[in-house]
């Protein structure tokens, strides 16, 4: 979940030009007009009652301009391609067809964006009843998703983590995501590493099935921790074009505190990004003596443990025109209020050393906090990890984006 800021206009991210040739960035933020606000309001096509505190669950489907009918024959080869090595005994001469992109976008009771997805549809020319909802797992189209990424992935490689046999399946990469939304975070890493291995925890099962049904998120193994019972789907699209992504992949229907209590093994990595129908980032999960914040410390790696949370900036920040506020955002500092501290300093007295970074555009900021031995270093000594972690990881995943400008807006220690 995220919050615009007022001063964030459209202009593109401006960053110091790589020395590699990055990819085209399908989720640059130059795209979001297209479903940010766009002129037409986009068509419903999911919309169901939660029992979860997070209201009406809806997602509203959006034109994407990208990539242009003229890129679709290639893309279309390359659906053909996969499909073949998955189902070798299909005619090889079966074709694909492009139906179009969209961007789908999850809204709780019609107001407040929670995830933003880009999808493919597709079907098969000699079977037209058949249809593909693919949910592009490299498109992360809200920049708060990016600096959860550059800076906790960042972390975990300064920290000595093997990213590189991550990447090759290798190593074993165990990943935590607490809130699920759209599920665009979980997917990014189980299509990046081979090694990986993702648990996603969601309390609300209307909003898996609209990820599911409605976002393009591939149908993963999925397990109701809360009603006892297994999670069925009742219409999800056709699903042969993942192969083994969706191996890597467990959703689990629970509440964050049952999940972690169960005990298991530490994970690597783990990503906190929930937030209810009324925008609130839960209480619970940033008590600093509750049942999530003691059971989470017991289950990070004790040696590179890393937690990486999405935060709002404080409400008051933005309360007036102008005024320090606005000016601190447009010089890419968001300051820390009251409820940002309380949730920082929680994090830092139960997982370890602490610091945040602020997201471009939005009124966010992504807190990281860490397992690490021999205590904190010096601020140029961390920072400097930092930077060379960044500089890793964004050749490693071959990130469209400059992974190390995220760590550096607005970085803070937390004391």
């Amino acid at each position: 979940m995220w919050r615009q800021g007022a001063r964030a206009g459209w202009r593109r991210f401006r960053c110091s030009t790589a020395a590699r040739h990055r990819p085209e960035d399908a989720g640059d933020w130059a795209f979001s007009p297209e479903w940010w606000e766009p002129e037409s309001g986009g068509v419903t096509v999911f919309r169901e009652q939660s029992g979860h505190g997070n209201g009406v669950v809806s997602v509203i489907a959006h034109h994407s301009s990208r990539p242009t009918s003229d890129q679709w024959p290639e893309i279309e080869r390359g659906l053909q391609r996969r499909y073949a090595k998955i189902h070798p005994e299909s005619d090889p001469g079966g074709e694909f067809r492009i139906l179009g992109y969209q961007w789908r976008v999850l809204r709780f009771n019609d107001n407040t964006r929670q995830s933003t997805t880009k999808v493919v549809s597709a079907y098969r020319k000699s079977d037209p009843g058949s249809l593909y909802l693919m949910q592009e797992p490299n498109c992360l189209a809200v920049p708060y998703l990016k600096s959860m990424l550059s800076a906790g992935l960042s972390t975990l490689t300064s920290l000595g983590f093997d990213l590189l046999g991550a990447v090759s399946g290798s190593k074993v990469m165990r990943v935590l995501c607490i809130g699920h939304g759209g599920g665009t975070l979980p997917l990014f890493l189980a299509s990046k590493f081979q090694g990986a291995v993702v648990h996603v925890v969601e309390i609300d099962p209307v909003v898996v099935t609209a990820s599911i049904q409605a976002m393009g998120f591939p149908a993963c193994a999925v397990e109701d921790l809360a009603g006892g019972g297994s999670f069925r789907l009742i219409d999800s699209p056709n699903q042969d074009l993942w192969r083994e992504v969706p191996g890597r992949l467990s959703l689990f229907i629970s509440d964050a505190d049952d999940f972690l209590l169960a005990g298991g093994e530490p994970y690597d990595l783990v990503a906190v990004d929930a937030y209810d129908g009324d925008d609130v980032f839960p209480n619970k999960l940033w008590d600093p003596d509750g049942a999530f914040l003691r059971s989470l410390s017991g289950r990070l790696h004790p040696d590179h443990g890393t937690v990486v949370v999405n935060l709002h900036a404080d409400s008051d920040v933005f309360s007036g025109e102008g005024g320090d506020g606005a000016a601190a955002f447009a010089g890419g500092i968001l300051p820390m209020g009251r409820y940002v501290s309380q949730v920082c300093r929680a994090y830092r007295s139960r997982v370890g050393m602490a610091f945040k970074v602020s997201v471009p555009w939005l009124c966010n900021i992504s807190l990281v906090a860490c397992r690490r031995r021999g205590g904190s270093p010096a601020r140029n000594a961390l920072v400097g990890s930092l930077i060379a972690g960044g500089d890793r990881v964004e050749l490693a995943l071959d990130l469209p984006f400059p992974c190390v400008e995220y760590l550096k807006r607005g970085f803070a220690l937390i004391d």
